[in-house]
């Protein structure tokens, strides 16, 4: 079984959790951008953190045979806090480098105006720069903040095929599907998704546009929770290319469109671990 995580908070995770993804089939995944648990203070905090999921953890991942790839922005917890505001003014220059592979996460968190600014500017940088964009749901008032978030990317103009909804559940899936774009679930071991209500959905909807995650985080996650899904799939009937397809090629398909996809890890010394420059190109 071949396994890309199309959403998963490595910086988190420990290199036990690297071994123990890896030898699940874990050999690609991509890691958004997201509020660390303590709120960050200034600009200063968000430009290292960028440049440790493009360095660091791309480092980290190679050791273990899996090709880290990251997307990034201002999240939306975090976009209600005005000394965060110009993370969007130095956001450009890192959505062209190496690596990136999509604008994310951004959406709603409590569907505040700030939210719809930070939204609504992220949106439009994945236009410029050509790269599909990864969307947080709220976990409060989910149905609505569903509906919000497509209407905000209708009135963006950036194509329903570019952009991956995530963490939907039963009430959700539908309107995503409708609107044509990705659909995105969390598998959890208390909360959001898990593999038996999974494994319904994909019985109704069928495998089409359809990703399943872990986002393992600092809460209580698990990283392997692909692998199970998957399992779970089997379990019930379906057959070994339907869970490629969902644990492989809808992924690949989805971030495929960055143009940047690179399945192969990066060799050792190829980035330097502080800067996430790419040592072999010489790129500073």
């Amino acid at each position: 079984m071949r396994i890309f995580d199309p959403h998963i908070h490595m910086t988190s995770r420990t290199t036990d959790d690297y071994e123990a993804m890896r030898d699940a089939g874990v050999r690609a995944l991509v890691e958004p951008a997201f509020w660390l648990g303590q709120p960050r203070t200034n600009v200063g905090s968000f430009v290292d953190y960028f440049d440790s999921l493009l360095g660091w953890e791309r480092f980290r991942a190679a050791q273990f045979g899996i090709a880290h790839h990251c997307a990034l922005a201002l999240n939306p917890k975090e976009a209600n806090d005005p000394r965060c505001a110009e993370v969007l003014d130095v956001l450009p220059r890192y959505l062209a480098k190496d690596g990136v592979v999509a604008v994310g996460e951004v959406g709603y968190d409590s569907m505040t105006p700030e939210e719809d600014d930070a939204f609504a500017r992220q949106l439009e940088l994945a236009l410029r720069h050509d790269l599909p964009v990864l969307v947080h749901t709220p976990h409060r008032d989910k149905q609505a903040g569903t509906q919000r978030t497509l209407d905000v990317v209708r009135e963006s103009g950036l194509a329903p095929h570019r952009v991956l909804v995530d963490h939907l559940n039963e009430t959700t899936v539908k309107m995503v599907a409708d609107a044509g774009c990705w659909m995105g679930f969390s598998v959890y071991p208390d909360t959001k998704m898990d593999e038996a209500r999974m494994v319904a959905l994909l019985a109704e909807y069928g495998t089409e546009r359809m990703l399943v995650n872990s986002a393992a985080d600092w809460g209580r996650s698990d990283p392997l929770k692909t692998r199970k899904t998957g399992l779970a799939m089997l379990d019930a009937g379906f057959d070994e290319s339907e869970v490629d397809t969902v644990l492989w090629r809808n992924p690949v398909e989805f971030y495929g469109q960055s143009g940047r996809l690179a399945l192969e890890p990066v060799a050792a010394g190829a980035v330097d671990a502080a800067t996430g420059s790419s040592v072999l190109r010489g790129e500073r």
